[in-house]
């Protein structure tokens, strides 16, 4: 049996003609040999596998040939061309800087540079992995690069540019290598293929060539892979198997649940990739790519770009037409923002769960976008449980609704209207009013400041007076959808979240609020602890009413807030109350304040 020599190295090019993908740096180098204009020393550079050592052999070996032909490549038949053939030639060395980065194997290669060759012109010297010498290396080989001998030519090759001294960059001609592309790659597998007589399908070359990820060196390697695990018949469906690859039909499924806003099945594809094993980064940057793939698939000018057989382009066509562009630019957005959010997240699933969730609505149309401000709609996810809602509001148990308006035209409804607290005085956060007074063990914390000498104004409370508005304009429609606790608690925290920030910690105080619906109406009762948080809730009531009636489609959502006369003759709410309780309990503190002219802070 004959010795096994992978494809690699077995259809490895001899000729220039024969590197695939960097037929611009090879036409330059051909040109260079044919005129005589040969640098003393070449930096190739870029990714592992695209050519860099073989050019770099091919180079040497052409500039040595004593026939060449008339398209500028070695004959193969004189001595020099031979010897390099049969691996004996003396006039090529080739040093790999990964091992042999240190002064003295430097000086042993500057020592057999002063050799002139004994069979062709030149010597050259190819090092690869150069940007793996040491400093002190790469000082020590700086003037022999700088001026050589006649015979001498240099190939540095390295996949680190950046790593290299700018003093040898500067004494060197630089090629940089590019990546293949998918078509050439796809190309050389054919070629291999037909010299091995593997029978193959194309969109399985077309996955072994995105694997490689533009190198040819690559390709090749798992293109024996999966000839082996498949005995000699490459399918799609045998290196999806062989080498863990996530098969785009499981892209092409979720964006068919998305579009129909199917969550439950989104859910469960999701779960079907997960137990497989792949992990949930890979699925989302492949998802990502699948909608930016649908998005070039849009336009005929752009399909091209898509790197697969023209089945998977025509595929991706036909489905790209199903996707609003909308809806492709906010699932690009979204698939990025969770990629961004990934390794920071602590439930990782959870994550992209929600992202599912929101790309999933993305595509129902019976949502309204409201204009936002001019970045997009203002509202992007929508409850989850709206649906759940609205079945709830039609079952047989909802509350009866009152009689309409129209039967009762001489009746109002009345809102209180009562002067804002902060527009003089800010209202007190109970949580700093819990820190300034504390029953524990008799002791009560207070935090004083130096006031100025003038007369301190107590908080001014307006009364509310009550003025009959009607719900509604008789020339608008009105709407007595009946609502349970359920759909009004639900509002009543929406409402919450949509306060600004300066109302923080009375938005903290409302959520802990419980309202109570009185049966057979609209009125929705509040209890509240005193008059102060009373009256900063009666001010509430214009926007409250207006989001409740909105939301709930009921016009004639009536919100009443009540004191608890119980508590509020106990509870010390804000810093003045609990300093005057302290004073009553201590004369002595009371006669400081009034000395020192002190005030709460």
């Amino acid at each position: 049996m004959s010795n096994y020599i992978v494809s690699a190295r077995k259809y490895r090019p001899m000729t220039f003609d024969s590197v695939v993908g960097q037929q611009a740096l090879t036409t330059t180098l051909k040109n260079a040999i044919s005129t005589g204009k040969l640098a003393h020393a070449y930096l190739f550079c870029g990714p592992r596998g695209v050519g860099k050592t073989t050019c770099a052999r091919i180079f040497a070996k052409t500039i040595n040939c004593e026939n060449r032909n008339e398209a500028g490549e070695a004959c193969d038949q004189c001595e020099s061309c031979q010897a390099f053939n049969e691996q004996r030639s003396l006039n090529i060395h080739e040093l790999d800087a990964a091992s042999n980065n240190s002064v003295d194997d430097m000086r042993q290669l500057i020592e057999q540079v002063q050799v002139p060759p004994q069979i062709g012109r030149y010597k050259v010297f190819i090092i690869d992995e150069v940007h793996m010498l040491s400093t002190a290396a790469f000082n020590a080989f700086l003037k022999t690069l700088e001026e050589p001998p006649s015979h001498a030519i240099f190939i540095l090759a390295t996949t680190e540019k950046h790593k290299i001294l700018p003093t040898i960059l500067s004494r060197c001609q630089t090629y940089d290598f590019n990546r293949m592309d998918v078509p050439q790659t796809v190309a050389h597998l054919k070629f291999v293929a037909g010299k091995e007589g593997i029978a193959y399908e194309e969109d399985a070359l077309n996955l072994i060539a995105q694997k490689a990820d533009g190198g040819m060196r690559d390709a090749l390697s798992i293109f024996d892979q999966v000839a082996s695990f498949t005995e000699g018949n490459i399918t799609y469906q045998k290196v999806i198997e062989d080498l863990g690859v996530l098969d785009y039909d499981y892209y092409f499924r979720l964006t068919e649940q998305l579009l129909a806003a199917d969550v439950k099945g989104c859910m469960l594809t999701l779960n079907d990739i997960l137990t497989r094993g792949f992990q949930a980064n890979h699925f989302m940057s492949g998802l990502a790519n699948h909608f930016r793939s649908l998005l070039v698939a849009r336009d005929a000018q752009t399909l091209h770009l898509l790197e697969g057989s023209d089945n998977l382009r025509q595929r991706y066509a036909e489905q790209a037409r199903k996707c609003p562009p909308k809806m492709l630019f906010g699932a690009l957005r979204l698939c990025n923002q969770c990629d961004i959010n990934y390794r920071q997240s602590n439930n990782k699933r959870l994550l992209v769960e929600l992202t599912l969730i929101q790309v999933a609505q993305l595509s129902d149309t019976s949502a309204e976008d409201a204009p936002g401000s001019g970045l997009g709609p203002t509202k992007i996810l929508k409850p989850i449980f709206q649906a759940l809602m609205a079945a709830a509001a039609s079952a047989p148990a909802a509350i009866t609704p009152q009689q309409p308006a129209a039967q009762a035209p001489n009746d109002t409804v009345t809102t209180a209207t009562a002067t804002t607290p902060a527009q003089s005085h800010p209202t007190p956060e109970p949580q700093k009013a819990a820190e300034l007074y504390s029953s524990h063990e008799g002791r009560r914390k207070v935090s004083i400041t130096r006031r100025p000498n003038v007369q301190s104004h107590a908080p001014q409370q307006t009364k509310e007076t009550a003025t009959a508005v009607t719900p509604a304009s008789h020339a608008e429609e009105q709407h007595n959808t009946p609502f349970n606790s359920e759909h009004f608690n639900y509002q009543w925290k929406e409402f919450i979240a949509t306060m600004p920030i300066e109302e923080r910690a009375n938005a903290e105080r409302m959520k802990s609020m419980t309202p109570i619906i009185k049966e057979g109406c609209n009125d929705v009762e509040i209890v509240v602890n005193n008059q102060r948080v009373k009256s900063y809730m009666d001010s509430l009531l214009p926007r409250l009413h207006e989001h409740l009636r909105r939301q709930l489609n009921n016009s004639f959502v009536q919100v009443k807030f009540t004191i608890n006369e119980s508590e509020s003759e106990t509870v010390l709410h804000t810093p003045q109350e609990i300093l005057k309780a302290l004073e009553k309990d201590s004369k002595e503190l009371e006669t400081l304040v009034e000395k020192l002219k002190l005030e709460i802070c």
